[in-house]
């Protein structure tokens, strides 16, 4: 007797559907296939200023940079509304993993289209939320990691809120947390006192209390790795059985692109596993970025992951953490999980990832980073004023332009927008600029012209 087949199953395989889909990657590819850079449109530019004025008219302040979308592009190159294209070089910070209109993409996200809802949430979630769960489980375990659940959510700070509910219920009568210098955790009430940037809660009230342990200094291994330790010693002695985990991000994020060998981690862990403190991995911007799916797979930090977040490039957000964390019934619940389309591309992208040889020394996140190294080292060994290190790690991509000053950095930026790359700001003292390439997309071409356009730009700003 034949198994009986779901409406939805039924709609998906509709030929009406299939030749839909077939008809949508057709019109893109005719469309999208011309798409080159090139300069903004002087019959748009008026309406586009105008437009761009009203906006920052409604939020209250103007965006970082002049961009306003079309809604479509190719690969790395997006279209704007001014008719310009561009290089996307930062992909919504991370968020863009597919780049802009990849074709294979509008067979998945039809099927978000024909679905039944278009939001998933606490009381009724589809299949997808189910298989993006245990998808990020069987990927945080693969070398050991002893997480076994994935709650779902639709932001990283949501994500981070999740996990420091957790960590507070599990350590009851804790009040403190424990982060690096140049942390990054969010922009929530809570958060926002995480993230090592006092100008981002100017006139919010204190929350919770946070201990800052020195990062990683490579130019001075071993006495920063004692400076770190003997930091977190101090806190947990001040502070006995008041700190609830310490937060890490192993690839520091809006810090610049920094990172640290096994051993500067694996002290601190050891330290907080011998105070039974919890060990929490933000992996937000790091996720599938690096060598590994996780960094602390990478950094072979499996054994001390007590709470993982993960998000941006999964397009939905998730807190995974361990059987002895499980939180009480309650304490976690949202209307909003995800979106059925992010949900759906989720599916897809871990997918691509798992399985398009991404991870390790040779897969294509070390051979993106390779590329542009190479560009890099060439530039600095020519013009060592233009551009220095390091360069961060697998598809976080960074370097120090001119002096690295604040105001410098913004001029590179703007006029980087202007010659048609798109990057962001990290870190501070010196201030960098880092890449968050498409990694789904990106081709070597496109890397190659993106660091032309760069070293042009370096050398011209740093003549005049």
């Amino acid at each position: 007797m034949d198994e009986p087949k779901l409406t939805a199953d039924l709609l998906k395989a509709d030929w009406r559907v299939v030749k839909a889909k077939r008809l949508l990657r057709e019109a893109l590819a005719e469309h999208s296939e011309n798409l080159t850079r090139r300069d903004p449109s002087p019959e748009l530019e008026a309406d586009y200023a105008a437009a761009l004025e009203q906006f920052a008219q409604l939020r209250g302040n103007p965006l970082y940079f002049p961009f306003l979308g079309s809604g479509v592009g190719r690969g790395s190159l997006v279209e704007l509304a001014d008719g310009s294209v561009k290089y996307d070089m930062i992909s919504g910070i991370g968020v863009h993993v597919c780049g802009h209109s990849m074709p294979e993409l509008v067979d998945v996200l039809t099927d978000a289209v024909i679905a039944d809802t278009v939001m998933q949430g606490n009381l009724q979630q589809n299949r997808e939320s189910l298989e993006v769960s245990e998808r990020l489980v069987a990927l945080a375990r693969q070398q050991g990691a002893p997480l076994d659940h994935c709650f779902l959510t639709s932001s990283g700070a949501m994500a981070n809120e999740n996990a420091l509910k957790i960590l507070f219920q599990y350590r009851p009568g804790s009040h403190r947390i424990l982060a690096f210098d140049n942390a990054f955790a969010g922009r929530s009430l809570v958060l926002s006192q995480i993230t090592d940037r006092p100008q981002y809660r100017a006139g919010l009230p204190a929350t919770i209390p946070v201990d800052f342990v020195p990062f990683f200094d490579p130019d001075h291994a071993e006495v920063s790795q004692h400076d770190a330790v003997a930091a977190l010693h101090m806190y947990l002695s001040r502070y006995p059985g008041a700190h609830c985990g310490f937060m890490m991000e192993l690839v520091q994020g809006e810090g610049g692109y920094r990172t640290a060998p096994h051993s500067f981690f694996a002290a601190l862990c050891q330290e907080l596993r011998q105070a039974g403190v919890p060990i929490y991995f933000d992996e937000i911007q790091t996720f599938g970025r690096t060598l590994a799916p996780f960094a602390y797979q990478m950094l072979e930090l499996d054994q001390y992951a007590d709470i993982v977040t993960v998000g941006k490039m999964t397009q939905v957000c998730a807190t995974l953490f361990g059987n002895a964390m499980n939180p009480k019934p309650g304490l976690l619940s949202q209307t909003f999980t995800a979106s059925t389309t992010a949900l759906i591309a989720a599916k897809f992208i871990l997918h691509k990832l798992e399985h398009g040889g991404f991870y390790g020394p040779d897969g294509r996140n070390a051979q993106i980073h390779r590329r542009f190294c190479i560009r890099f080292e060439k530039l600095h060994r020519q013009h060592p004023e233009l551009i220095r290190g390091p360069w961060g790690v697998g598809g976080m991509v960074a370097f120090t332009a001119l002096d690295g000053s604040p105001t410098v950095s913004k001029r590179v930026l703007t006029e980087l927008f202007s010659a048609g790359v798109i990057a962001f700001a990290a870190g501070s003292d010196p201030t960098r600029i880092r890449f968050l390439p498409s990694l789904l997309a990106v081709t070597d071409d496109e890397i190659d012209s993106v660091c032309d356009i760069l070293e042009q730009t370096l050398l011209r700003l740093h003549e005049e």
